[in-house]
């Protein structure tokens, strides 16, 4: 039986809703058009994930009673992070996010772009106006890592040539690096020192990297993993299934391969015909060995924590990650 995220978060469940408070007055504006705005953003919030991490990496570093500085740093990131999701989706030009209209598809490019502005701004003043300046690095690297791995993707995407070395750089970058910077600025913001902090992040990095494997795997469903969509193989993205399966294949079946993913068009044919192509070469069952690698990998970091409610919540919520099925 699967445990549900109320019962993982119950150590933090008190400071989750204190959180919520803040994060809502976080993005409170006094012009009516950009707060009808930031109160359609904070109800489509989905499942917190990260303050989570935010909120258990804090109590493991050892804070029983969380400093107003945590509560800053998870706010933090939620606006940095929502700034980069209203970006993206102008960019991509993508008119729902989490089954509701994206803010651009209901106002419009501009008015969704000076909103992701308006974000980070509030976002850096948060920070600047508290002297959280460690969190404001973290965070900031982390933003950094974010646009640099979409970058490396998307020129590697031109040419299909990326290697397994590359794919990881890309999400380690692109996805891990986020989930690094909670598990940072959740010990940072106790007080830890240097080496705590670097172990936290790593531990974040590590699971950030299973993470998005998993979202990988979700592209070829199978019965225990989700819907096939091949939503990946449409847009032509080379994850680490299809890297894996094109390292088995001769050259022949290789250059097939890559033509149905260059040029499917859309077309269910083609991208069911990649689909049955990597599960046939194992690259589904390598993709779960090395997620359960990097799941492994983050435990062993979290067992040098001392016991405690908040670390077995955080066990839990690695295996929920990775065992969820949307």
């Amino acid at each position: 039986m699967k445990i549900s995220l109320d019962v993982i978060k119950a150590p933090i469940a008190a400071e989750m809703e204190e959180f919520e408070h803040k994060f809502r007055a976080s993005m409170q504006s006094r012009i009516s058009l950009l707060d009808k705005i930031m109160n359609y953003i904070v109800k489509r919030k989905g499942k917190q994930i990260r303050p989570m991490f935010v909120f258990f990496t804090a109590k493991i570093s050892g804070a029983d009673t969380l400093p107003e500085a945590t509560f800053r740093g998870a706010a933090l990131i939620e606006l940095l992070h929502t700034a980069t999701l209203v970006h993206d989706d102008v960019v991509d030009e993508s008119n729902y996010r989490r089954s509701f209209f994206s803010v651009n598809a209901l106002w419009k490019n501009k008015i969704a772009v000076l909103v992701g502005d308006y974000l980070l701004s509030k976002g850096l003043l948060l920070s600047l106006e508290n002297n959280d300046f460690e969190l404001l690095k973290i965070v900031s690297n982390a933003v950094r890592e974010l646009s640099e791995g979409e970058l490396l993707q998307i020129e590697k995407a031109r040419r299909l040539d990326i290697t397994e070395d590359v794919y990881f750089d890309i999400i380690r970058q692109k996805t891990a690096s986020l989930i690094a910077s909670c598990c940072a600025v959740g010990a940072a913001s106790t007080g830890a020192n240097a080496e705590m902090i670097e172990r936290a992040r790593l531990f974040g990095e590590k699971v950030g990297i299973a993470f998005q494997i998993k979202d990988d795997l979700f592209d070829y469903g199978t019965a225990e993993i989700g819907k096939p969509v091949g939503i990946d193989i449409k847009e032509k993205k080379m994850t680490l299934p299809l890297i894996y399966a094109l390292q088995q294949a001769d050259w022949l079946t290789k250059r097939r391969v890559i033509f149905n993913v260059q040029n499917n068009d859309g077309r269910k044919d083609r991208v069911q015909a990649v689909i049955d192509f990597v599960k046939k070469s194992g690259g589904l069952d390598y993709a779960v060995r090395r997620m359960q690698g990097y799941r492994d990998e983050a435990l062993q970091l979290l067992y040098t924590f001392p016991v405690s409610p908040a670390r077995d919540s955080l066990e839990q919520l690695i295996n929920y990650t990775i065992e969820r099925e949307k």
